[in-house]
């Protein structure tokens, strides 16, 4: 069974940088062919897409996101973290990892209870 656990801080301050990691037990994050995800969902919004990093290391993020994210792992450790650089109170949102398969049409199979982030003074 795959357990995702993210982990952070819950309050950053406006214009630092947000970096949350995600844990993974069970699994690991470099076996084929798994996209392993950051989502999140603003207080009374939808869910939004931030980005992945795949089990071969390559990232891909969203378009509207892409200038202040970065996503990278650490195979050792079997972690991959998310850092949202600049951050505004509309950044304030319960981010999830979660994990995608690639030959499922990248459909989420798995996901983290998820960790709420205030971005507040």
């Amino acid at each position: 069974q795959v357990q995702l656990q993210e982990s952070g801080p819950g309050l950053v301050k406006p214009s630092q940088t947000l970096s949350l990691t995600c844990t993974v037990s069970g699994g690991s994050i470099t076996t084929n062919y798994y996209y392993w995800s950051w989502i999140r969902q603003p207080p009374g919004k939808g869910l939004e897409w931030i980005g992945y990093i795949a089990y071969s290391g390559s990232t891909y993020y969203s378009p509207s996101l892409k200038s202040r994210t970065s996503i990278s792992r650490d195979t050792s450790k079997n972690q991959f973290t998310l850092q949202l650089s600049s951050v505004t109170p509309e950044d304030t949102a319960v981010y999830y990892c979660a994990r995608a398969d690639g030959r499922r049409g990248n459909e989420y199979d798995y996901w983290g209870q998820g960790t709420q982030v205030t971005v507040s003074s």
